[in-house]
């Protein structure tokens, strides 16, 4: 059995670390994120969330992930209360430079992947340079009216 001594400060102090969240325990849902060569990746834990209960959004520039984690239902008593529950959401400002047509999201073990690769017009590329024989200047062609 589980025993649970009663003391308000600490009550008072994990209330405060749920709706303000701390530096090791954010209130939002965590998240980091990198550049794997042309392609960024994104990662966000939501230990006891199901997949099903996450929902991705992207409009115009602005990724939204929006999870729940819910209560049991059922018979029983709650013993200790320190994991938080709900609808979690955040949302990310995404660069004009990536492709968000072709963002992949895989969940496994708790952990949310976005894979979000660098749109082509924004890849580093060759350009050719011509000699000034190969480009001929012409004449606008005139109107007929």
């Amino acid at each position: 059995m589980l025993l649970r001594t009663t003391d308000p400060f600490r009550d008072l102090d994990r209330l405060t670390q749920q709706l303000l969240g701390t530096t090791n325990r954010p209130a939002a849902m965590a998240m980091d994120a990198w550049r794997e060569g042309d392609r960024f990746v994104i990662e966000f834990d939501l230990p006891g969330v199901t997949r099903e209960s996450i929902d991705l959004d992207v409009e115009r520039n602005v990724l939204t992930v929006r999870a729940e984690r819910v209560t049991r239902n059922g018979d029983w008593q709650m013993l200790a209360n320190e994991r938080t529950r709900g609808t979690f959401s955040r949302q990310l400002v995404l660069g004009d430079n990536l492709d968000l047509d072709r963002i992949e999201a895989s969940y496994d073990a708790g952990v949310l992947r976005l894979v979000v690769p660098v749109a082509e017009r924004a890849k580093p590329r060759k350009i050719e340079i011509g000699s000034g024989q190969d480009s001929e200047h012409r004449e606008p062609a005139a109107i007929e009216g």
